[in-house]
């Protein structure tokens, strides 16, 4: 090129231009020319890299070639050729116009650090959507780790321009900026916690995609669909997000219900409360008659046996009911329960089932019933424990218990 740029020059001059007419005419020939050349082979090697990408994906069995095609890698490291050849030429076409020629080759270094920039990202955007195809990888937080490394690479990129452009080597512009690194610190204060986060929340595995997690603070209570570095997302259930500060995971706290999840069930725990005065001992007419229940009459006959034995050895007065052993309706009842739930279908049966007496209230006693549904999906769950109640709260009054209600105060004529 440069003795085609000599020809042109003399032959500029040989028609009568000027000396300063005839650069001008050559540099814009040359530049003209220049542009044609770098065009043609970048269209010829990207086609020749995405055709031969498009061939080798066709016939490879991992999809991780059709993802470096869908993120544009091949388009993008096509550019790499031309961009050479480019600046390789810059100084030929421009010779006869120095800051010209300073001011586009600074430009053309510049917009090769940007191509750099668009190559990494393609690669990283490509690595993280086969990631994403594995199990093992579906829950993990990657975005994280690419956003980190996307954030460091422009920034050594934006450092690198600029020393490009001021002409200062790249170490002495970074330790120039040293002493403001509290102004950089500030500015990127939550990109820098979020990091933090990001890798203690991975590290300790207390949150995956996927997990379902409470968090009152903010108002989530539902499924994490992505975790990045500044934020995670929550799809409540009534299918609102809710955004959260990735460092929120581990400066406040929050409930993750994947335990539960991951578990043989989904706990149930709650309460009948019985009002303390309608607590009796049995006596043999209310023993006969509540045998009539056929969950407790082999238990009743045991341990009517079994107390009648006891009194009749310790010759225990029965004309008074406390004297001696017996059984009392709140204790037949929570027997009653605890059969009911350990026969019910939706209850685990290889899990903890126990009804068992709370501290008394000031409302009455509350007989809790703790167990863990089969189910564990929420609408399923609910009706499982509804189930549950509604049968030990209509069972209730065949015990002569009563259920403690707050009165309302309104009398009835």
């Amino acid at each position: 090129m440069m003795n085609f740029r000599h020809l042109l020059y003399d032959y500029l001059i040989s028609v009568g231009l000027s000396d300063t007419s005839a650069k001008y005419l050559n540099m814009l020939a040359l530049t003209i020319a220049l542009l044609i050349v770098v065009f043609i082979i970048d269209y010829i090697i990207r086609k020749v890299l995405v055709n031969a990408f498009n061939a080798f994906s066709v016939r490879s069995k991992s999809n991780f070639d059709n993802i470096l095609v869908k993120n544009k890698v091949p388009r993008n490291i096509a550019h790499i050729i031309p961009l050479l050849i480019a600046i390789e030429f810059i100084p030929v076409v421009f010779s006869d116009f120095s800051y010209l020629e300073n001011i586009i080759e600074k430009s053309s270094k510049v917009f090769g650090i940007i191509l750099t920039l668009w190559i990494a990202r393609s690669v990283l955007n490509t690595i993280k959507d086969y990631l994403k195809t594995l199990d093992r990888f579906k829950d993990k937080p990657i975005d994280s780790y690419i956003q980190v490394f996307m954030i460091f690479a422009w920034v050594i990129g934006l450092f690198s321009s600029f020393a490009i452009i001021s002409g200062i080597s790249f170490w002495k512009f970074v330790t120039t900026l040293g002493a403001a690194s509290a102004v950089i610190i500030l500015v990127f204060r939550d990109t820098i916690l979020g990091f933090v986060a990001s890798i203690q929340v991975s590290i300790n595995d207390m949150v995956r995609i996927g997990d379902w997690i409470t968090f009152e603070k903010y108002g989530a209570d539902g499924d994490v669909t992505e975790i990045n570095l500044a934020t995670v997302k929550v799809q409540n259930f009534d299918k609102t997000i809710t955004t959260i500060p990735t460092y929120a995971l581990i400066s406040d706290s929050f409930k993750n219900w994947r335990g539960m999840q991951s578990s043989g069930g989904r706990r149930i725990k709650r309460s009948i409360i019985l009002k303390a005065t309608s607590i009796t001992y049995l006596t043999d007419t209310h023993i006969e008659k509540l045998k009539n229940i056929q969950l407790i009459t082999n238990y009743l006959n045991t341990r009517q046996k079994e107390i009648s034995t006891f009194n009749q050895e310790k010759n225990a007065d029965k004309s008074v009911l406390i004297n001696g052993r017996n059984l009392t309706n709140l204790g037949v009842f929570r027997k009653y329960l605890q059969l009911y739930v350990e026969h019910h279908s939706a209850v685990n049966k290889d899990m903890t089932i126990m009804v068992r007496q709370l501290e008394p209230t000031a409302q009455g006693l509350p007989l809790e019933i703790y167990c863990f549904s089969s189910d564990k999906r929420w609408e399923n769950y609910e009706y499982i424990m509804s189930d549950i109640f509604d049968h030990a709260l209509a069972a209730v009054p065949y015990f002569d218990l009563e259920v403690f209600e707050l009165t309302t105060g309104i009398i009835s004529n």
